[in-house]
């Protein structure tokens, strides 16, 4: 485990599915109905009435499916969390495409709704990195970014977890994000 930004922001290894946080947030496909990696453990594990709540979604709100870089909110069914906020991640396709702008709103726009909904506490995946294809350094920038601004600039939530399902890509994060750090610190 790491911790960043006084301990607001904490890197770790484990199953997201088991975190008792406020909010999770699922790398989802635009269909919301389910699917592969985190999205289809978040969905096993908090049961049908996640599934139920993202098809209300659908019928109401998102009939062509939940664009990239967007984010929805849904309670969490048996997950020890309150909520699941899903959003979908960008396809990585050569970097000239708004992959990164799109993989930064994913972090926003899920705060974003995590703040509005007084949750304290939220657990990130690692957003794009897997089937997605998002270079997992980059992607790992691009968080470490995104979340810090936001919790520069606001007090809730008041601590995020990164987790990561295996070591390595936990690694990756932790040496780019000391990398940062140090660039950082050199130039101070």
């Amino acid at each position: 485990m790491s911790q960043f930004y006084d301990g607001r922001l904490i890197a770790t290894v484990g199953d997201i599915t088991e975190f008792e946080v406020d909010a999770i947030v699922n790398a989802a496909n635009s269909s919301l109905l389910g699917g592969g990696g985190v999205d289809g453990a978040i969905h096993r594990r908090g049961g049908p009435a996640i599934l139920e709540e993202c098809k209300q979604l659908r019928r109401h709100s998102l009939p062509k499916g939940l664009p990239s870089g967007r984010a929805v909110i849904t309670r969490a069914g048996k997950l020890p969390a309150r909520y699941v906020i899903h959003t979908v991640g960008p396809v990585w396709q050569d970097g000239r495409h708004g992959e990164d702008d799109y993989l930064e709103a994913c972090y926003r726009n899920s705060l974003d709704l995590a703040a509005g909904h007084a949750a304290a506490t939220v657990a990130f995946p690692a957003i794009s990195t897997g089937v997605y294809g998002f270079p997992k350094d980059r992607a790992a920038r691009i968080a470490f970014a995104a979340i810090g601004e936001y919790l520069y600039r606001n007090t809730v939530p008041r601590s995020v977890y990164c987790v990561f399902f295996s070591p390595d890509d936990y690694q990756t994060f932790v040496d780019e994000v000391s990398a940062i750090l140090q660039a950082i610190e050199e130039q101070e």
